[in-house]
Order: C-alpha cells, then sequence, then structure tokens
C-alpha cells in the first residue's frame, strides 16, 4: 500500500540547491518545493506555520541551531551577530530588525535572508569562520549592501581575498523588463546591463540584467572567487515563486524563497 501524501508542509522534504563553491560550509538555496513551502513572513500563510517551516530548514543546515533572519525593506544596512555580543533575535513576523543582510562568526546559529525574485547572495570566509548573506535587488545592490556586507565581515576578521560569494535563484534578464524610469537610475557606464526591449505601450522599454549587475558590483568590492546558480526565479515556476510572474498573472499574492549559511 502506498504511503499516504504529504498533509502539511513539514511533511513534504526540503528542495535545497548547493554550490560547489561552498561545499565544504553549511549553507543552502531552498527553492519552493512546487508551492509547500513559502518561508517568507510577508506572503501567504500562517506566521506560526511559517516561523516553524524557517527553523526546520535552519535544522537541515545546522541541526538545533536557531535562524536568524532580519526585517528586509531594500536597504543597504547590513546586521552583525558576533561571538562577542549576544545579538540574536527571535524568529517572529513582527519585532526583528531592519537590514537586508546578516553577517555572523558564531557556529551555533544559521543567518538567512529570504527572496523572490531579488539576489540571495551568500558568503563565506573559511579561515577567518565569517559568513554572510545577503538579499541584493536592484536597490539593495545600487545603494551599497553586497558593499556593506563584504565591510561587516572584515570587521569579524574575514579578508577579501579569502571571501567568496555564490549568487542564488534571481530573475533572468530576458524576465525583467523595465522602464525609463527605472534606466534613469543607473549612471552611464553601467548601461551594459541593459538591453533593447523595444517599446510597448507607446513607451521605450529595456530588460534589465540583475545577476549581472550583482556580480559587477561583487567584483567592484574586491572579490574575485564568484559562482551563480544561473536559475530564473520568474520562468521556473515549479521551483521558485516569483513577484514579477505573480504581478504578470493578476496573482493576488506570492510566496518567498529562503537563502541560508552558517560557520557552523
Amino acid at each position: 500500500m502506498a504511503d499516504p501524501a504529504p498533509t502539511s508542509p513539514s511533511e513534504v522534504p526540503f528542495a535545497i540547491e548547493r554550490s560547489p563553491l561552498l561545499e565544504d560550509v553549511s549553507h543552502g538555496f531552498f527553492g519552493s518545493a512546487r508551492g509547500a513551502h513559502q518561508f517568507g513572513f510577508g506572503g501567504p500563510g500562517d506566521p506560526e506555520e511559517i516561523r516553524a517551516l524557517r527553523n526546520a530548514a535552519a535544522g537541515a543546515i545546522l541541526p538545533g541551531a536557531p535562524i536568524q533572519t532580519p526585517h528586509q525593506v531594500h536597504s543597504p544596512e547590513v546586521i552583525t551577530i558576533s561571538k562577542v555580543t549576544d545579538k540574536k533575535w527571535p524568529d517572529h513576523a513582527k519585532d526583528r530588525p531592519v537590514a537586508d543582510a546578516v553577517v555572523t562568526d558564531r557556529t551555533d546559529i544559521v543567518v538567512g535572508i529570504v527572496t523572490a525574485d531579488c539576489g540571495p547572495v551568500l558568503f563565506a570566509d573559511r579561515e577567518a569562520g565569517v559568513v554572510g548573506a545577503a538579499h541584493a535587488g536592484w536597490r539593495g545592490a545600487h545603494n551599497g549592501v553586497l558593499e556593506n556586507t563584504v565591510s561587516a565581515m572584515e570587521a569579524l576578521g574575514a579578508t577579501r581575498p579569502n571571501i567568496v560569494a555564490v549568487l542564488g535563484p534571481t530573475i533572468a534578464q530576458p524576465s525583467y523588463e523595465v522602464d525609463a524610469k527605472f534606466y534613469e537610475n543607473f549612471a552611464r557606464e553601467e548601461a551594459m546591463h541593459f538591453a533593447a526591449a523595444g517599446v510597448r505601450d507607446g513607451k521605450e522599454r529595456w530588460q534589465f540584467d540583475l545577476p549581472g549587475y550583482i556580480l559587477a558590483r561583487l567584483r567592484h568590492a574586491g572579490l574575485s572567487t564568484i559562482s551563480i546558480l544561473g536559475r530564473d526565479t520568474c520562468t521556473e515556476s515549479e521551483a521558485y515563486y516569483s513577484y514579477r510572474r505573480a504581478v504578470q498573472s493578476s496573482e493576488p499574492d506570492y510566496g518567498r524563497q529562503l537563502t541560508a549559511i552558517s560557520p557552523g
């Protein structure tokens, strides 16, 4: 007789992707498991079930460790959780610190961020035992969240030559159409990240290469060991949630992926 079908998200196996560049670091890029797993407090679902799912995911990274994720607002702000300061917080929908990246040298916690189409970036300096996770949408990346994450890791003892970075599932350029108002946020030398998309509804359009822009910012921050999973959140609907896809399909709400790492 066949086993009964899972009846709750906690009974569905996690869909975790890992990067060879971080093969000896505890980490994971968690997908939606065909919509069974929704990790964001800003998405649909009961907050307590989401909290339990997030902490179960942390356990898949480092058994018994609590997860530490901030309240994200597309900012350049970074939170440091160090061995010498007890700055941990309960993982609830409210009252979490506001930031878009977290770094730590503590081996008893998992740090993470949630995304839909924005870029989830994991950082690690194995020698220093320092890791970080950053939420890099265009606004956060443009305002320095990636560079700030690297600087915060340095304050914990990491060095730029030793820091590796991996960009996880992100909206791809062919899926990311933007208008002139968006285009005007960028300097002339950043035009390489845009491809002409013609005219629609009487307005000129472009396709923005968010992954390419993030990688460029990481290189500009002095990192040389960088990789990308190369997955498109917008088109790969079985694996990921997507804000852009939800808007295009007139869906009432959308979920979030979780990306997490620990030096433990």
